[in-house]
């Protein structure tokens, strides 16, 4: 069945994803066979199929938000190479993982009678009963994607420069996503520099801690392997979107102590994505 069509995607809230692909050496046996056996699968069958699929999962006639299907499936991506031709790298969906994760997350942020009914008891200890616990155990340790709704952490934003690889999707004149990727080693880089300013200049913004996060979390992955932030549907609210630059001259001009130049940038950035956050709570 083919799901090109946007149709079910525009459906579900506006979702960004930072996702880091590595090479095909950098997995299993089994996984590589897996990633074999969808060559012939494209990205964007790939991502209408889990649109389609999450909402057959919210509106199944019991509540139950997990997936059954314990199948992983592998994104690739095609990162240009000097010489003019691409190398694959693969990042899987985790999806039954993610899940899992997501629900816990819940438990600690709303009341036990409306978490029971998103979440109902029966379906977690089902979920719990498919979940393949080395497989689990294995993919928390190594989690490929991270994801936001209705806006994109800004320290996603130091990891990438708007001279990176870009790719738009569209469909006829509507743009319908927007992907930047780098190799992670050079946004590893960036993301430290940009800690150790803020640690010197600003170590009371948060901003400093997500860093610190996120320099962990690359740290788990092959410095050869590749950084994506998919804007996915929140890149017709901002695009084109200059948060990557605003981020770095705000920092550069920490560095510099230009206060007044730091405030500048970070107001522009704040601005531009106000109006994103007004359509949150809007919906």
């Amino acid at each position: 069945m083919e799901y090109s069509s946007d149709t079910r995607r525009r459906a579900t809230p506006p979702t960004a994803h930072l996702r880091v692909f590595e090479p095909l050496r950098a997995f299993s046996d089994e996984d590589q066979l897996l990633i074999g056996g969808q060559k012939d699968v494209s990205r964007e069958q790939l991502e209408g199929a889990e649109a389609y699929e999450s909402l057959a999962r919210l509106t199944r006639t019991l509540s139950d938000p997990f997936p059954h299907s314990t199948h992983e499936s592998f994104r690739v991506l095609h990162y240009p190479r000097a010489d003019g031709l691409t190398t694959a790298y693969y990042c899987p969906s985790q999806l039954s993982t993610r899940s899992v994760l997501a629900a816990e997350q819940l438990d600690g942020s709303m009341r036990r009678q409306v978490l029971d009914l998103l979440l109902p008891e029966a379906a977690r200890e089902a979920n719990a009963a498919r979940v393949d616990s080395s497989r689990f155990a294995e993919d928390v340790a190594h989690l490929h994607t991270r994801g936001a709704t209705w806006g994109i952490p800004f320290g996603w934003f130091v990891l990438l420069h708007e001279e990176d690889h870009r790719e738009l999707v569209e469909d006829d004149s509507d743009l319908l996503g927007v992907r930047i990727s780098a190799p992670l080693g050079q946004a590893l880089d960036r993301a430290r520099y940009a800690a150790a300013t803020l640690a010197i200049h600003a170590p009371q913004m948060d901003l400093l801690d997500e860093l610190t996060a996120l320099c962990e979390w690359l740290g788990l992955f092959s410095e050869d392997s590749i950084i994506e932030l998919d804007y996915g549907r929140i890149a017709p609210l901002v695009w084109p979107d200059d948060s990557p630059h605003d981020l770095r001259m705000g920092l550069e001009s920490l560095a510099d102590s230009d206060m007044l130049g730091a405030a500048a940038a970070y107001r522009r950035l704040a601005s531009r994505w106000l109006r994103v956050r007004q359509l949150a709570r809007a919906s």
